[in-house]
């Protein structure tokens, strides 16, 4: 359980602070900024347990306080039950500078030219489309293994667990979200895309695509402590109606005094629907999904392939409490935000290896298929597939599986991997009624 902030502060903490001939005004002093030297944006609950104990911790927070009200943006979007505010910290300014250099779907396209064509990049960097359905699904509790996922959805297999059809609802959301990304955000939309997640899990628990009206839904922590309460559900439609306006006006010009940076207004969505509970169960997933939505809808055409739930599965515990340092201290986004920014920036780290991985493998891959000789015998087709096992991007094919990264038809995709099998590269076997392809193991290769 966190520690809530002190409900009063001291007025004019500096005034204060002069008047205390045994206080220290020096050490007092150095608290009157917004974030430490680290640029960390720290709530009470971290504050109170790093402070040196001769310190008063109530001036230290009314000194911070102090310094952040000063420089906060309000007002930030109509229909709040408390108004929110904002600082735009060192790490905020460093994440949207970061998508903007690296996400946008111009700078995909650049990466496109520089790879090879687009299908190629889509197939190489295939598992980070999964990654989000599976590890979003997971931080919710899904129990399903990351291979065994990973497997379903390449070989579009029924789910055959509840585990299992949290990860293809979420699959199915995610598609939804990029397929939908030029419309505009609707209460119809949120509840369509809740239904297409939730839909055939257990649909007593979840009312797939049903706004609640009752105000029996609280968030849990593992030990099953509430630690919140949504909002009362009376006035919730009509704040919905609030925030989707919110949502669909632009705020992207540069030169207006409200402009906000797409990234802000993406993850100020996340927390809303989050913080709202509109739904019985399966709102992160949702929250996320819209996230993702917005910043597509925003032409940032690479957060497809950044999977930012891959990262919040890892420290679960802090993911929930930057929504209650956001609840417990007058609604301060920045803790949300910035937290979400933390994510952000170590992701698209993650997917800048990823393709810097993938430039170097294909250059490699390139020189070893001219010095083995079977450059010329291979398609570019099969060079592509032959490239992501040898890389063990993936480990089994199936024909459905190479049609739909490859976007070609079925009978090409079939004439590609048995020809793979023709050169003695690949082996099937019979698995059901499919045959899955899988490359022959490379040192056999290299010694054949």
């Amino acid at each position: 359980m966190i520690v809530h902030p002190p409900k009063e502060l001291i007025t004019n903490p500096i005034e204060f602070l002069f008047k205390q001939s045994n206080y220290s005004f020096g050490e007092y002093r150095s608290y009157q900024v917004a974030v430490d030297p680290k640029g960390r944006y720290f709530h009470f609950d971290e504050i109170k347990h790093r402070l040196p104990k001769k310190l008063d911790a109530l001036l230290v927070w009314s000194l911070i306080k102090d310094a952040r009200k000063s420089q906060r943006q309000t007002a930030f979007f109509d229909g709040s039950v408390v108004v929110p505010s904002l600082y735009l910290t060192p790490t905020i300014h460093k994440a949207i500078s970061e998508t903007d250099r690296n996400t946008t779907t111009a700078a995909l396209e650049w990466m496109c030219d520089k790879i090879g064509e687009q299908k190629h990049l889509d197939y190489l960097l295939n598992d980070l489309i999964e990654d989000e359905a599976i590890s979003s699904s997971q931080l919710e509790g899904a129990a399903t293994t990351t291979k065994v996922a990973k497997d379903m959805l390449k070989r579009a297999r029924k789910p055959r667990s509840l585990d299992e059809k949290m990860i293809l609802g979420n699959f199915n959301m995610m598609k939804f979200a990029w397929e939908h990304r030029s419309k505009n955000l609707s209460v119809e939309f949120i509840e369509e895309l809740h239904q297409i997640g939730v839909e055939g899990i257990e649909d007593d628990k979840y009312r797939p695509g049903v706004i609640r009206t009752s105000d029996d839904v609280v968030v849990e922590s593992n030990d099953g402590e509430v630690v919140h309460t949504p909002p009362k559900a009376e006035f919730l439609s009509s704040r919905l109606d609030m925030l989707v306006r919110w949502v669909n006006q632009s705020h992207h010009d540069a030169e207006s005094s409200g402009y906000i940076h797409p990234l802000v207004k993406a993850i100020t969505l996340h927390f809303r629907i989050g913080y709202e509970h509109p739904f019985h169960d399966g709102n992160g997933r949702v929250a996320r999904a819209l996230f993702y939505w917005y910043m597509f809808k925003n032409e940032f055409a690479a957060f497809r392939y950044i999977a930012i739930s891959l990262l919040l599965k890892e420290a679960p515990v802090q993911y929930g409490k930057s929504y209650l340092y956001t609840d417990t201290d007058e609604m301060d986004l920045t803790y949300f935000v910035d937290y979400q920014c933390r994510i952000i920036i170590r992701a698209i780290n993650r997917f800048k290896a990823s393709y810097a991985e993938t430039v170097q493998a294909l250059d490699m891959f390139d020189k070893w298929l001219l010095d083995s000789g079977l450059y010329r015998q291979l398609s570019d087709k099969q060079k592509t597939v032959f490239q992501v096992a040898k890389n063990r991007k993936a480990v089994t094919f199936t024909i459905n599986h190479v049609k739909e990264n490859l976007g070609c038809s079925y009978n090409t995709a079939a004439t590609v991997l048995n020809g793979l099998v023709e050169l003695t590269l690949f082996e099937k076997v019979k698995d059901g009624r499919e045959w899955v392809y899988k490359m022959i193991d490379q040192q056999e290769l290299i010694n054949s």
